[in-house]
């Protein structure tokens, strides 16, 4: 979670990463030496992989948690059945209560449209830090079609109840053309 520095971020990747060591090890504990069912699980989990797409690791983890409960249930080794169903659940119902890996570094995105020349942007920025404890240019572009430059910030608010003040302040800023915003909770994962 710290180290990514990507623009596709996904919280159930994570999840996936802290989910898989208890399926591995539950299959481990099931297989136990016995090449017959190893190849019987590696068939069945290449079937339903082949059957169906999926396209969240989470998914993925979670087909792979009922398969090797399965075989274990299939096995009889009920207490290995029992013992991974649970721990797969609580730490499944932990992620899912706890949000873990859910990265909210910003409160806010504001996408503005400036018309003056790029090096006045110092009255800008002055409510940007006014506003917030932290803004981060996200991005800067420049169209052809007309003069000025698009700018994308994102935001960690000092008071995420002031929203509408600071969009007003930047509305009212002279060479603010338009002002768009979206909240981080908004936002959906890449």
């Amino acid at each position: 979670m710290l180290t990514h520095s990507g623009l596709s971020y996904s919280r159930s990747y994570v999840n996936t990463l802290i989910i898989m060591p208890v399926i591995v090890a539950l299959v481990m504990l099931i297989l136990a030496n016995n090449l017959v069912l190893a190849f019987g699980l590696m068939a069945i989990f290449a079937m339903v992989r082949f059957r169906s797409i999926l396209r969240d690791t989470l998914d993925t983890a979670y087909i792979l948690a009922v398969i090797v409960i399965g075989l274990a249930c299939g096995t009889l080794k009920f207490t290995s059945a029992v013992i991974g169903c649970l721990a797969t659940a609580a730490i499944m119902i932990y992620l899912w209560a706890t949000a873990f890996g859910t990265r909210y570094r910003y409160d806010l995105i504001v996408n503005i449209q400036w018309l003056r020349p790029v090096g006045e942007l110092v009255e800008l920025r002055q409510v940007l830090r006014r506003h917030s404890r932290n803004a981060q240019c996200a991005s800067q572009r420049s169209n052809e079609g007309y003069q000025g430059v698009d700018l994308s910030y994102r935001l960690l608010l000092r008071d995420p109840a002031r929203v509408d003040e600071f969009l007003e302040e930047l509305r009212s800023l002279k060479g603010v053309a338009r002002v768009s915003s979206l909240h981080a909770g908004d936002e959906s994962e890449m």
